[in-house]
């Protein structure tokens, strides 16, 4: 984790474990005490990373509000809000989003080519090669934002990004809230999406803590490093 920033995926999911509902609409299931924690964790990191979709279905993010986190953030030295990092390798995104109006920086992970179709809204837009799939080679975009400056990134979603994220060893811990709904169907996303591990891949986690607050229940897991007959 030396050379790349500790990260934290914060998603909240339904009893049967789905993020959103099939139509992939925004998760609003999270109780106002889930986007309290939601929010405090937030206020703790130094950027916060989400996929394409993610932007979509939401239309903005949450920015930190709360009087005493922020004068925590200050008294850190921390500007007065996260940087916010979208991920896309194709870069385009609806310009009109409320998003772009929201008093927070808005980056840009993506790859040459995809560079070429976003829009100029976003201050920085930082361009890496592709891996396997097609995927935006993670780890050195994560080693890119450790060198400047960033040490604390928060993971938001969505799956597709969880899962890049799990298969390149680049996730440290995660906070899970379920919430008492259930969703079903088959495609309807979950915090971890992508083309799915082997029983015999699977990620080894932790149980760090577990608090239940009225109907939900708080998570918080380690990620266990990968054995070297893993990697």
């Amino acid at each position: 984790m030396e050379n790349r920033p500790k990260t934290t995926v914060i998603l909240a999911m339904t009893a049967d474990g789905k993020i959103a509902d099939f139509q992939r609409n925004a998760a609003r299931f999270g109780s106002d005490i889930d986007k309290n924690h939601l929010e405090k964790q937030i206020s703790m990191v130094d950027a916060v990373i989400f996929g394409a979709e993610t932007l979509r279905a939401y239309g903005t993010t949450l920015t930190v509000k709360n009087p005493e986190w922020l004068a925590h953030r200050q008294q850190q030295n921390k500007p007065h809000q996260p940087i916010n990092i979208m991920v896309s390798a194709f870069g385009e995104i609806d310009d009109n989003l409320r998003f772009f109006s929201q008093p927070v920086p808005h980056w840009l992970i993506t790859t040459e080519e995809g560079a070429k179709n976003s829009h100029p809204r976003f201050e920085k837009i930082l361009t890496f090669p592709t891996i396997k799939e097609e995927k935006i080679n993670l780890s050195e975009a994560f080693k890119h934002l450790k060198e400047i400056g960033i040490n604390h990134l928060a993971i938001l979603g969505g799956g597709e990004l969880v899962a890049s994220c799990l298969e390149q060893n680049l996730i440290d811990d995660l906070w899970l809230t379920i919430c008492p709904y259930i969703l079903g169907g088959k495609t309807a996303p979950t915090p971890v999406q992508g083309l799915g591990l082997l029983a015999s891949e699977a990620k080894k986690l932790q149980l760090v803590s577990l608090e239940q607050i009225e109907e939900e229940i708080f998570l918080h897991y380690q990620v266990l490093s990968p054995s070297p007959n893993d990697t």
